[in-house]
């Protein structure tokens, strides 16, 4: 398991708690993202920042985190293709176990593999706030509810044009357009094609 960088924003000296249950720290700070969190279709850029508000409680198991995180994401609307910008607010609580404690429980057969460890006084918040921020996130991001999207037919956006529409004709009402316009009789023929008629007296 790589050490935490303790020069990164994001991760914590806890030795000012001292491995006292009940004592609390608290902090906020800006962090400049250095990689961007989100999915395909929407996500918090690099370079964005991020308001991160914390606290650290110390408990019998180890260090409880809690706090928010705020950002903007951006992406583009599923409907209509449009750039789509979102404000982001994400809760998130994670205990982090002391070394020796989760060395304990592996040892009864009682371990969490999705459990974080801390590795010694540092505590390394990264990954905890990466999946509080996709949580937020929307599946299938929209410009607005009512989004009418694009035309099937030619990509217009139909958000500029309501009245927007192609005359379009059923294949099986083909036939009738065409004899209505006097192109093709009762048989499909045109009037090239007709027999001419014998004069009766």
């Amino acid at each position: 398991m790589t050490s935490p960088d303790p020069r990164s924003p994001l991760v914590y000296d806890i030795r000012v708690l001292g491995r006292r249950a009940g004592t609390m720290d608290e902090s906020s700070r800006a962090v400049r993202l250095a990689d961007e969190v989100g999915t395909e279709v929407i996500a918090v850029p690099a370079g964005s920042t991020l308001q991160v508000e914390t606290r650290l409680e110390s408990v019998l198991e180890g260090v409880l985190a809690t706090g928010t995180v705020e950002s903007v994401a951006r992406g583009a609307c599923v409907r209509c293709l449009e750039p789509v910008s979102q404000p982001v607010l994400a809760p998130f609580q994670e205990l982090f176990a002391y070394a020796d404690r989760a060395a304990h429980h592996h040892e009864v057969g009682d371990d969490d593999e999705d459990q974080y460890v801390l590795q010694g006084d540092l505590l390394d918040l990264e990954p905890v706030i990466r999946d509080a921020v996709v949580l937020q996130l929307p599946f299938q991001p929209v410009c607005r509810p009512d989004c009418p999207g694009l035309c099937p037919q030619c990509g217009a956006l139909l958000a500029d044009d309501p009245d927007h529409g192609h005359d379009t004709i059923d294949p099986r009402w083909a036939s009738l357009q065409a004899l209505a316009s006097g192109e093709g009789d009762a048989d499909g023929l045109g009037p090239a094609q007709q027999q001419p008629q014998e004069k009766r007296n």
